[in-house]
């Protein structure tokens, strides 16, 4: 009898949750202007591993729909634009320069990212390929200057 009432008491809590309406609005902005790729093969393996966060063409799996997960999921999707959006290369990009440490280093993409999206583990070769793609698409971080899509 006890565990019907938490399971019961669970459930309600669950379908609340949904009314929530923060992570419910999975739109994309347009893009605007994209930077200047240094290859296809780069664009290709960014939008496979980096693109649903740093982007404005968001791939959204249906858990995104589902609340508490959407919450996490707006988040981290609003906090990676904030920090560079490849969409809008006409505006001040601060932490381009940025991706290829921490993409070597590992810290990008975040560990749950890769558990859920298998697409985003790239063979040795493909981890090499965006890696070089990264510093000459966008630099190697040397610099802390910002970058506007015009100057490059």
């Amino acid at each position: 009898m006890q565990w019907k009432r938490i399971a019961l008491v669970l459930g309600a809590v669950f379908v609340v949750l949904q009314l929530i309406p923060y992570g419910r609005d999975l739109s994309n902005p347009p893009v605007v202007q994209e930077p200047p790729w240094d290859s296809p093969r780069t664009r290709e393996l960014f939008f496979r591993v980096c693109g649903d966060c740093h982007s404005n063409q968001t791939r959204y799996p249906w858990y995104a729909w589902v609340a508490p997960a959407s919450w996490l999921i707006a988040h981290d999707v609003a906090e990676g634009r904030q920090h560079f959006n490849v969409s809008e290369w006409h505006r001040p990009q601060k932490d381009a320069k940025e991706a290829a440490e921490e993409y070597r280093e590992g810290r990008m993409p975040p560990r749950l990212y890769r558990w859920a999206h298998p697409e985003a583990r790239l063979a040795p070769q493909e981890r090499e390929q965006l890696l070089r793609g990264l510093e000459r698409t966008f630099g190697h971080g040397e610099s802390s200057g910002e970058h506007h899509g015009a100057e490059r």
